[in-house]
C-alpha cells in the first residue's frame, strides 16, 4: 500500500466531510498514489482477490462523465478465462500471415510523427529496450518483447475495456477519466497496472472470445497485479515535461 493505504480511503468516504479542507497526510497520500503510477512490464503470480478488484472498479466509477452517462464496460479476466485469450491471440502475432489479416479498428497514434512527441516515443522506447539488454538491430527480440503484452506481462487479472460504438469523442475523454480512477486506485492497495492499446489490433478476436454485445467496440486492455520488484523492466521511470513546458498562466 501507498505508506499504509490512502488516508480517507475510498470505502470510508461517506464518513468524510467533502467540504473539509483536507490533511496535510491526506493530501500527500493522495499525491503518491498517483505518482507512483507506472507501467509495470512483469508481475508476480500473487492472486489478486476478486473483492479487490471490485472495490478499485467501485472507485473508479465515480469518474465523472457527461451526463453521467458512464460510458465504461469492464471484462475481468482471470484463471483459464485469461489463459484462452491470450493463447488465441498470441497464435495469431507468432504468424506472420495471419498477423496482417489483423488490423486496428481505430489509430491510437498520429500517422504523422513529429517533435517533441516523436523524441519523447523514440526515448522511452530505447530506454526500456536498454534496461532489457536488446539491441536497435535485434527484431526478434522487440517482438518478442511486444509480445509479452498478449500475456498481460503475466499479471493474474486482465482487464479489457469496451464502449458503445455509437458514443462520441467526449466519451471517450470520460474513459480515460476511469481508467485513470482505476490505476489510482490500485495503487492505494499497493498494485500496479499497465495499460495496453496493443490489444486493439485483435478486437475481432477478443469480441468473439468475451462475447461483446452488439454494438461493443474495444478501446484497450489492461494488466492488474503485484508489480515483480525484481525484474529490470520496473525500474524504467519516465520522464515528465515541466509545468512550464505545457502550462500558459493568463492574468491580465
Amino acid at each position: 500500500m501507498i505508506q499504509g493505504g490512502l488516508v480517507g480511503c475510498p470505502e470510508r468516504i461517506g464518513a468524510v466531510n467533502l467540504f473539509d479542507v483536507p490533511s496535510e497526510a491526506h493530501t500527500a497520500a493522495v499525491d503518491a498514489a498517483i505518482t507512483s503510477r507506472r507501467s509495470m512490464r512483469a508481475f508476480l503470480p500473487t492472486p489478486v482477490p476478486r473483492e479487490t478488484v471490485e472495490a478499485i472498479l467501485r472507485v473508479a466509477s465515480r469518474a465523472p462523465s457527461g451526463t453521467n452517462i458512464q460510458p465504461w464496460q469492464v471484462h475481468v479476466l482471470t484463471g483459464a478465462a485469461k489463459e484462452r485469450l491470450c493463447d488465441r491471440i498470441l497464435a495469431i502475432y507468432e504468424d506472420p500471415d495471419e498477423l496482417a489479416r489483423h488490423e486496428r479498428e481505430y489509430e491510437y497514434y498520429p500517422k504523422e510523427w513529429v517533435s517533441p512527441y516523436l523524441d519523447r516515443r523514440r526515448k522511452v522506447g530505447w530506454d526500456l529496450y536498454g534496461l532489457l539488454g536488446i539491441a536497435k538491430t535485434d527484431k526478434a527480440g522487440m517482438h518478442a518483447q511486444h509480445g509479452r503484452n498478449f500475456r498481460f506481462f503475466d499479471a493474474p487479472v486482465g482487464l479489457i475495456f469496451s464502449i458503445d460504438r455509437r458514443m462520441q469523442m467526449g466519451s471517450w475523454l470520460d474513459y480515460g477519466m476511469f481508467l485513470q480512477n482505476l490505476m489510482v486506485a490500485a495503487r492505494a492497495r499497493g498494485l500496479h497496472t499497465c495499460p495496453q492499446a496493443a490489444f486493439i489490433q485483435f478486437h475481432r478476436v477478443i469480441a468473439e472470445e468475451l462475447a461483446f454485445q452488439p454494438g461493443q467496440m474495444l478501446v484497450c486492455g489492461m494488466a492488474l497485479g503485484y508489480a515483480d520488484p525484481a525484474s529490470v523492466e520496473n525500474s524504467l521511470e519516465t520522464e515528465r515535461a515541466p509545468v512550464a513546458e505545457f502550462t500558459r498562466f493568463l492574468e491580465d
